[in-house]
């Protein structure tokens, strides 16, 4: 999943700021790794715990060997909520800021809510008020996408547009293209193959009765979601366009594949075929709406994750195949679709409570004469390769870059038809 992300952010950005965004990507994995093992885990699965948090198996002191496996495979899913912010915020955030924001996230946002929603004392997995009715999230629609999809949002608007999309910029009132489309096919691709183990790997167990049929037919929907998925996103881009993008087409199969994992064990196939037709058309309605708010998410990747993410988490509601709202029509199932709201909501309202403030305030030290967030304008002109790496992704005037340092963007060169 990390090189597949890697890929994709590369390939999405422009290759002054291709080193910056893998680098992100790397770091996520080894700061994730790190955060996760001193207090991560503690927090969302320690069996010393409340309603709210975890607080034992700090530096997995006491672990049973047992659990290892488990304890790998959330420290994933927390690097993975990590990355997702890196998107919504390339190309124009400090490197130093990335350090704390990824801290923050793995270490305390994604574990916290993870507790909430997995654990057997979190107060949306042990039930409501109302009899049998708990979370449904099998793979993290909204514990793990949602999580990064609010976070990168809160860090998109605190930082602002790029310069180029800034008022009276030279790409003002259009989007900015990157710099590779088969790297950012290639990373897409790579998530596609990515995502069978997110999703069937949830199950987070092989040899008892019945697992595999579970982790089979998990697999199964994230195909056929991602399916429909890219159908819905490219039919819409071809109404607007009269073109069909391939950049839609990619980030509507993710967008479906986000969508399915709250429900990938719970709906029949034809529920994940309509899941994923759905998820690719909230994630072109999505992209939309924030490029008409004027807010700059580079990557797409609040569409694909939070959009993919709460369309996931409400569908399941209606399509679980033994109680969804579509099925029973009762008292019952309206109350399971209610607690999926809530627990929606309150995954959004604490991970904007927490990475909101913490980017607004990083941005707000530039009245005091530094600026936490995001680079100068200096910097963000020239590419934050050589100013925060010391190095190009392209050097000595290969790749992209090779005809006279512009860049290659579909069939132009610094908007001269080729």
């Amino acid at each position: 999943m990390q090189c597949g992300f890697a890929f994709l952010e590369a390939g999405a950005v422009r290759s002054k700021n291709t080193v910056n965004i893998l680098m992100k990507n790397i770091l996520d994995s080894a700061i994730g790794g790190i955060v996760y093992w001193i207090c991560g885990y503690a927090f969302a699965f320690g069996d010393k715990s409340n309603a709210f948090i975890g607080y034992s198996y700090f530096c997995l002191n006491d672990l049973p060997d047992s659990l290892y496996p488990f304890y790998f495979f959330h420290f994933v899913f927390a690097a993975t909520a990590a990355t997702i912010v890196s998107g919504c915020m390339a190309e124009r955030t400090r490197f130093s800021a990335y350090f704390m924001y990824s801290v923050v996230i793995t270490g305390v946002v994604y574990p916290i809510v993870s507790h909430w929603a997995w654990s057997g004392e979190g107060w949306l997995a042990s039930g409501c008020w109302w009899d049998d009715v708990y979370y449904m999230d099998f793979a993290g629609s909204g514990v793990v996408h949602c999580v990064g999809g609010t976070a990168g949002l809160m860090g998109a608007l605190a930082l602002g547009r790029r310069l180029e999309l800034q008022k009276g910029g030279e790409s003002e009132g259009r989007r900015l293209e990157g710099h590779s489309v088969p790297l950012a096919c290639l990373g897409g691709f790579i998530l596609f193959f990515g995502f069978f183990a997110f999703n069937g790997g949830s199950q987070a167990a092989i040899t008892n009765q019945g697992d595999s049929a579970v982790v089979g037919k998990a697999i199964v929907n994230t195909i056929l979601s991602g399916s429909f998925g890219g159908l819905g996103a490219s039919i819409l881009s071809y109404i607007k366009l009269r073109k069909f993008s391939l950049l839609a087409v990619i980030n509507g199969i993710l967008t479906g594949m986000v969508a399915i994992c709250a429900g990938a064990n719970a709906v029949e196939t034809y529920g994940a075929a309509v899941t994923g037709l759905v998820a690719g058309m909230v994630f072109f309605g999505v992209s939309e709406l924030l490029f008409l708010c004027k807010v700059d998410d580079p990557l797409d990747a609040f569409a694909v994750h939070y959009g993919g993410g709460a369309w996931g988490v409400l569908s399941l509601a209606f399509l679980h195949a033994d109680r969804g709202v579509l099925y029973e029509w009762d008292a019952l199932s309206g109350k399971h679709l209610v607690w999926q709201v809530i627990g929606l909501l309150a995954i959004t309202a604490w991970t904007a409570a927490i990475t909101g403030p913490m980017f607004f305030g990083l941005r707000a030290l530039k009245y005091v004469g530094y600026d936490a967030l995001r680079v100068p304008e200096e910097i963000e002109r020239e590419g934050l390769d050589v100013t925060e790496h010391g190095m190009e992704a392209y050097p000595n005037g290969g790749g992209p870059t090779a005809y006279g340092g512009a860049e290659l963007t579909g069939v132009h060169i610094n908007n001269a038809k080729l």
